[in-house]
């Protein structure tokens, strides 16, 4: 029986998830965000030159991640605002939560949670570079929800202080 007992506690060792990379973790503050359509390589600011944002990776295997453009509308009155106002509002911004892994190239996220409901569900990939203080995020080619057009995405991050 203690045989089994341990045969069952190596298995499930081994079969865990490995600890998250202690590089990875913590909080880092967006400084760039970038998308290049990959048919004429022009590069645009996706939020503006100076977007707002958070990606914060836990000890737990979560993520959460929330990014805004530099110039958002800002009504007045929250409890007055119009249609065209929360959607303004809603196209001007990213967020998701969720769990990941990453295994020191590659970001895989599994998102519970996001502002758009299509994403709800889904996994995304990015590739890491690691730069100093500063975290690079790079999407694969994909269909930009901005625009329809096929792109890559970069996002920049510095540690967060």
């Amino acid at each position: 029986m203690k045989g089994l007992v341990l045969a069952f506690a190596l298995f499930f060792s081994l079969a865990a998830a490995p600890p998250p990379s202690k590089e990875l973790i913590g909080s880092w503050r967006l400084v760039r965000f970038t998308r290049t359509i990959v048919a004429t390589g022009q590069t645009f600011e996706t939020f503006g030159k100076k977007p707002s944002g958070f990606i914060q990776f836990g000890n737990d295997g979560r993520m959460t991640m929330l990014i805004v453009k530099d110039q958002r509308p800002n009504p007045p009155d929250p409890e007055k605002m119009t249609d065209e106002e929360r959607a303004e509002l809603f196209r001007t911004m990213i967020a998701y939560a969720g769990t990941y892994t990453f295994d020191g190239k590659t970001l895989q996220c599994h998102l519970d949670v996001t502002w758009n409901q299509a994403w709800t569900g889904t996994d995304i990939q990015r590739h890491v570079t690691f730069e100093g203080e500063r975290l690079i995020l790079t999407a694969d080619a994909h269909k930009s929800y901005v625009d329809g057009n096929l792109i890559t995405g970069i996002m920049t991050f510095e540690k967060a202080k």
